[in-house]
């Protein structure tokens, strides 16, 4: 089947899926519909916000449909007269079967991470805060179960030392593109072979379920690389967070000092100048870029500069 013949539907909300709707598009890929979420009021003034998605199917007069529930008859309607062969699901909400099981071909989603472990929400920041070394994206069939469809492709990308949720986001939206075209290429030459995903035990299986705030407040009293590996999987959002003076301190970028800890952990060390540490119990974690509770976004030396420890 050619480019032009395959009938695809979108559906994604966040920048994440941006750049696999762009590869269809210019590859020519005949996107008959994109499905996002609707506009909703964010930021301080509530001023009304569309989705990455929707801006950029806008951008290239693609037709769009934001439903407000999935299984509504009117959505399932238009969905249907839109008469795809195959539907594509890149950072979307879990589907119902009547939407899923809709087009011929399927329905298939591309996910930040080597299933079958991490499935879940955040696959990005819980690779990063268990301390992985390789992540991947993997492109799959939906089926009831969330992320449990047989595997169509995957491919590795490594995880550096100091790499944070941000940076391994963006690395794994270009290689989940490429991986996306590669695998809608080898649908409509009907050259896939779909894998069930391996039958590990439940209990070896890693997940990743949605992030709270409780799960963002650092432990001093576990080892410094822990700790770090937390600072790095949170950040940019939602934020490794401690407490300094009783004000909710946010961190976005620090480094690990391995050393005997000459306070107890939690406690900080700073030259008022240069330097802000929190003790852990093998080490300190020397901060870079942090935000106090009320002020904004700033290095250390900047916070240092207008910061009075008493």
């Amino acid at each position: 089947m050619s480019t032009k013949d395959l009938r695809i539907v979108f559906m994604g909300t966040p920048d994440f899926a941006v750049a696999s709707l762009d590869i269809l598009v210019q590859h020519g890929y005949n996107i008959v519909g994109v499905i996002t979420a609707p506009d909703k009021p964010a930021g301080r003034g509530l001023q009304v916000q569309e989705s990455a998605i929707k801006k950029y199917a806008a951008g290239k007069g693609l037709p769009v449909l934001q439903p407000e529930k999935l299984k509504h008859p009117d959505f399932l309607a238009a969905l249907q007269a839109l008469k795809a062969d195959l539907q594509v699901v890149v950072a979307f909400r879990m589907l119902p079967e009547a939407v899923w099981n809709m087009p011929p071909m399927g329905t298939i989603n591309v996910h930040a991470s080597l299933l079958p472990n991490y499935r879940g929400a955040a696959p990005i920041n819980w690779a990063i805060i268990n301390g992985e070394k390789v992540s991947g994206v993997t492109t799959f069939k939906l089926q009831h179960a969330i992320d449990t469809g047989d595997i169509l492709f995957s491919e590795s990308v490594s995880i550096g030392e100091e790499e944070t949720a941000g940076e391994l986001h963006d690395k794994l939206m270009q290689t989940g593109a490429g991986l996306l075209l590669k695998t809608v290429q080898a649908i409509a030459q009907n050259q896939v072979q779909e894998i069930p995903q391996a039958h590990l035990p439940e209990a070896e299986i890693k997940h990743a379920p949605k992030i709270f705030k409780e799960n963002c407040q650092i432990n001093w009293q576990q080892p410094l690389d822990k700790i770090h590996n937390l600072v790095r999987g949170l950040s940019p959002y939602p934020t490794a967070w401690t407490l300094l003076k009783g004000k909710n301190l946010k961190i976005f970028k620090a480094v690990k000092e391995h050393t005997t800890p000459a306070v107890a952990p939690g406690e900080v060390i700073t030259d008022h100048k240069t330097y802000l540490k929190f003790a852990a119990t093998d080490g300190y974690l020397v901060l870079q870029e942090i935000q106090l509770e009320g002020k904004k976004k700033m290095e250390i030396e900047a916070f240092l500069r207008g910061y009075r420890f008493e």
